[in-house]
């Protein structure tokens, strides 16, 4: 039988409202969605309020036509602790570093009913932190983690509402659970296919966790000097994630930190049983393909057994290649699209009135500290990962002494996740 009848959604980003049209239009289920108290989040009740409950999908490309609709959100409770009723499923549409302190706000009567949990952007280790805490409530739900969310979505006018826009739409994202004959993830199997997105069913929770290209690229791209300065406002002009020095960071030294820090994750992996991944491979067919007059076939099926110099070498090629988006028709002057213009976002004034740093790399260092406490716990040397966290924390330790007459966020706060980081590798010492 589905656990996907009753589905709350936690969290009050555009990410819920994009799953919420998607289930309900797929499954016809009853949806409720829960937030916490903030400035942000006042406004999208209020607008929710104003629309009796309606909430809308709209696109930018028409081959995304599955994405796009409306419905009623059946329930809304604007505070966790609000939370009433019982339900099948619980979604966490949130931030990686904030599913502990949002579950925590749930009542034990409300989360003792729940049969399933589905983790929507989980981080390498979240469905261990989430199968601890369930554990210690006495709870045996099925826990489902996604490698990624499956778009780009994104307030319709820039601010939080009833209304969203979904601007792109991976064509494959991973999937594992708890359950290894689980029903659910055959149904979402099915609801994705649907919508035109290819799910490939991990062995476990944790390698489709894995799965997620962020792990691997934005640590470099973003823990690096010439990123953090363009970040906190030392370089006046634009610069851009994904361009060549000095239009963006990449050099032949954040390709050589990029290998190092995935042969590091890979030793990771290989000392709890997950299988590795081919990383030049899961760049190109997994996320953006390149011309083969670029990368040969025969170089990115054997990239693990290469020379760290090839590897290297083959990384650089793959950026350089695209600067452009090779497979789009150039224009009456010759030229392609400019792919990899997306500038390096800078710290901004959040509606709460502080001080804080854009999501990249916020949300990055959580997930670096996590796989860095994972490596100490399991004693393995992580030198690159290490490297990265140095520079990242000791920037923002500089910058808020340096602002220290503003209010800041507490993301300007060097954290050690350590009860997170206690539970999951509780889990893992389980496991092996």
């Amino acid at each position: 039988m589905s656990d996907l009848k009753r589905v709350l959604i936690l969290g009050t980003g555009p990410t819920s409202i994009q799953l919420a049209v998607n289930l309900k239009k797929q499954l016809d289920c009853y949806i409720g969605i829960a937030g916490r108290k903030s400035v942000r989040s006042d406004t999208f009740f209020s607008a929710l309020d104003q629309s009796n409950h309606l909430v809308r999908v709209s696109i930018q490309n028409e081959k995304h036509l599955a994405m796009k609709g409306e419905c009623i959100i059946d329930q809304v409770f604007n505070r966790y602790e609000m939370i009433e009723g019982e339900w099948d499923t619980i979604i966490l549409s949130v931030t990686t570093d904030a599913y502990i302190e949002v579950i925590k706000q749930i009542s034990n009567v409300v989360l003792k009913k729940v049969k399933c949990i589905v983790l929507i952007s989980p981080t390498f280790g979240s469905n261990y932190l989430i199968q601890n805490y369930m554990n210690q409530s006495k709870s045996n739900a099925e826990i489902i983690s996604y490698s990624t969310y499956y778009g780009d979505t994104r307030w319709m006018y820039d601010k939080p509402s009833n209304h969203v826009l979904t601007t792109a739409v991976k064509k494959k994202i991973f999937i594992g659970s708890t359950d290894d004959q689980s029903k659910n993830v055959e149904i979402l199997y099915k609801v994705y296919g649907q919508i035109g997105i290819a799910l490939e069913v991990m062995d476990s929770p944790l390698e489709a966790e894995t799965r997620n290209i962020s792990l691997y690229v934005h640590p470099p791209l973003f823990m690096n000097d010439f990123s953090l300065n363009a970040i906190f406002g030392e370089l006046n002009n634009k610069r851009y994630v994904y361009k060549i020095y000095p239009e963006g960071p990449i050099t032949q030294y954040l390709i050589r930190d990029m290998l190092a820090q995935w042969k590091e994750m890979m030793h990771v992996l290989e000392k709890i049983n997950i299988k590795g991944i081919n990383l030049l491979k899961f760049m190109t067919d997994d996320n953006y393909p390149i011309r083969v007059d670029s990368l040969s076939r025969h170089d990115i099926e054997n990239f693990t057994y290469l020379d760290t110099i090839h590897q290297e070498y083959l990384l650089y090629i793959r950026y350089t290649s695209l600067l452009i988006d090779p497979f789009s028709e150039p224009d009456k002057d010759g030229r392609y699209f400019d792919f990899s213009a997306v500038p390096i976002k800078k710290m901004f004034v959040n509606r709460e009135g502080d001080l804080d740093i854009p999501r990249m790399p916020k949300e990055d260092y959580y997930r670096i500290k996590i796989i860095q406490g994972i490596a100490k716990y399991l004693n393995l040397d992580c030198p690159t990962t290490d490297k990265f966290i140095k520079t990242y924390e000791s920037k923002i330790k500089e910058v808020a002494q340096f602002h220290e007459n503003q209010t800041l966020s507490n993301a300007f706060v060097v954290q050690s996740f350590a009860e997170d980081l206690n539970m999951i590798c509780t889990e893992i010492g389980r496991s092996i």
